[in-house]
């Protein structure tokens, strides 16, 4: 059985089991984490593991992703990756906008919501901003704005 420390990053997987102690797992639970989520691994910090779970990221210690079985999606592959990571000609559909207040309502504000498809038309000589089109328009962001936005790729 695959745990969620052996998937690959970015690869979005869903829970299958959790191996853990009650109270652990009741706090997971409590932060949406139950067996049926979609979660993805986004990175690595240390010796943690950074989780992307519905709107939230999640640190979690190698040991424990260990103990959470997961299973490939039986729909097409996907993966999750921030907008800043696509290259140009390259498109995505928004899964979630991070950040808080004023910056996160401001890229809602410019189409960037769930569920919409976004292409990278070019990007500058050293990668900022972006340019992209969204929604029949032309966007540019700045790399650390993109960086708020994850997209779902079709794996190839």
């Amino acid at each position: 059985m695959t745990t969620l420390a052996d998937v690959s990053l970015n690869h979005v997987v869903q829970i299958d089991e959790m191996t853990l102690e009650n109270e652990l797992k009741h706090r997971l639970q409590d932060l949406g984490m139950i067996v049926g989520s979609k979660v993805a691994v986004v990175n690595h910090s240390g010796d943690n593991g950074i989780i992307l779970l519905h709107n939230t990221r999640l640190a979690l210690s190698q040991s424990l992703l260990k103990k959470i079985l997961v299973k490939d999606l039986t729909e097409d592959q996907q993966t999750w990756i921030s907008l800043d990571q696509l290259k140009a000609g390259e498109q995505g559909v928004v899964v979630n906008v991070h950040g808080s207040g004023s910056i996160k309502r401001r890229l809602m504000d410019m189409g960037l919501t769930k569920g919409t498809e976004v292409k990278v038309v070019k990007l500058a000589p050293l990668g900022d901003p972006i340019e992209l089109r969204v929604r029949g328009y032309e966007l540019s962001l700045r790399k650390s704005e993109s960086e708020m936005v994850v997209v779902s790729k079709e794996a190839e």
